[in-house]
């Protein structure tokens, strides 16, 4: 098996990605048709209701649950989309705005230029895009400001801004990225600069611009033609997804069972990496690809709520709607030495699987790690040097607090 191989099972009612790093799953997407989301997508929507009071409005999208429209969504004002970028309502990973003329849309000093009744009226059509799931009996959050993600760059039509990636870090580097974009781009438009466009041409990007302006130029014809609420573009399956934003020039190899999927993959390198397009390969074997890969095992005993180590502690992830919790404990490893050793060993091997089962499962939002508890300060110090070391490998950004007086977490 190559160093870095994706592996793409394709079935009637689901579809499994895995990314193997040197012979170990490294990161794992399932979507089931049935459970699609819709985050991404982009509707024509009517709204049906403004709240003053909360400074929110309801839109009809074509739902069953009216989707919810806050003032910071409706805005003309750059420093608020800043703020509300900072806010980690988009792929907070590419956020380039610095944020600091306005606080946070949600934080209680955030105040709109324009209050929601003088921006929006009953009846009022407009185009808006999913930025959250609807939940339970609450519809999908939606903003007014359509971003469209390419490979390299994600356009934002309606804002003349451009943005960073902050994991992009030497200042040349930002700053020639941004006078390659300031000089291309459109007035009146906007982009952020992704972290995969580092060390890339200006080809390159002049060639994400491109299509994401055909994009964005489709979705209004099909705006001005369409009625609401109507759906007017659907955001990539999980494939286009995966192949758009993890796919590089250190990818060794893609493996698909699907000849339609293998076919559409084939377009996508062909267009934005052609150096991969001689990598990839249509597996048509009677063996189930997972199978013949031996991942099935491995994803059993990785995605279970009990994670055991090799030393025989474990670790128990339980994942609730606010927050996931992650409890380390000894289990069958007893040490050699003394009890704090021991306890040591324990958490340290634990940082590493926590690490990983955080970038396998997709985990964000609110974690909250049990380490079994030490009394030496030297040790807990050791335990959150770890952590942030064993964090680096995943893209997501995140952000880690001490040990708190509680004891670890």
């Amino acid at each position: 098996m190559s160093d870095n191989t994706i592996v793409i099972s394709i079935d009637a009612g689901e579809t499994r990605i895995a990314l193997i790093e040197n012979g170990t799953i490294a990161e794992l997407y399932i979507e089931r048709s049935r459970e699609k989301g819709i985050v991404g997508n982009i509707y024509k929507g009517r709204v049906v209701r403004v709240l003053p009071g909360m400074q929110a409005a309801f839109v009809d999208i074509g739902m069953e649950k009216a989707a919810f429209l806050y003032v910071a969504d409706v805005f003309d004002a750059i420093e608020e989309y800043e703020s509300l970028l900072d806010d980690g309502k988009k792929d907070h990973e590419e956020n380039g705005g610095n944020g600091d003329q306005q606080p946070p849309p949600t934080h209680p000093d955030f105040k709109p230029l324009h209050p929601i009744e003088e921006l929006l009226q009953e009846g009022q059509e407009l185009l808006v895009q999913v930025s959250k799931e609807p939940l339970g009996t609450k519809g999908a959050r939606i903003t007014s400001h359509i971003s469209l993600p390419g490979r390299h760059l994600v356009y934002m039509p309606t804002v003349d801004h451009i943005g960073i990636s902050r994991r992009i870090e030497d200042e040349e580097e930002r700053e020639r990225l941004r006078e390659i974009v300031e000089r291309l781009k459109q007035s009146g438009s906007g982009y952020i600069v992704r972290t995969v466009s580092e060390g890339k041409s200006e080809e390159d990007l002049l060639s994400d611009m491109q299509y994401l302006s055909t994009l964005w130029a489709e979705i209004a014809k099909r705006k001005d033609s369409g009625s609401a609420p109507s759906l007017i573009h659907s955001d990539l399956d999980v494939v286009q997804k995966v192949v758009r934003d993890i796919v590089t020039e250190q990818v060794d190899r893609i493996v698909v069972d699907s000849r339609p999927d293998y076919d559409r993959i084939i377009q996508f390198i062909t267009t934005f990496v052609p150096k991969m397009k001689y990598s990839i390969e249509l597996y048509d074997e009677e063996e189930p690809i997972f199978d013949h890969f031996g991942l099935e095992v491995e994803i059993s005993r990785a995605l279970g709520r009990k994670v055991w180590l090799k030393s025989g502690g474990y670790i128990i992830i339980e994942q609730t709607e606010a927050l996931t919790a992650v409890d380390v404990n000894t289990g069958r490893f007893v040490g050699k030495h003394n009890l704090e050793d021991t306890i040591l060993k324990t958490n340290l091997e634990a940082v590493k699987e926590i690490a990983y089962q955080l970038r396998l499962r997709n985990i964000g939002g609110i974690i909250i790690i049990d380490f079994i508890d030490m009394e030496k300060e030297v040790n807990r110090e050791k335990i959150f040097t770890a952590l942030e070391e064993a964090l680096k490998s995943d893209k997501s950004k995140t952000n880690i607090l001490k040990i708190s007086e509680l004891g670890p977490a």
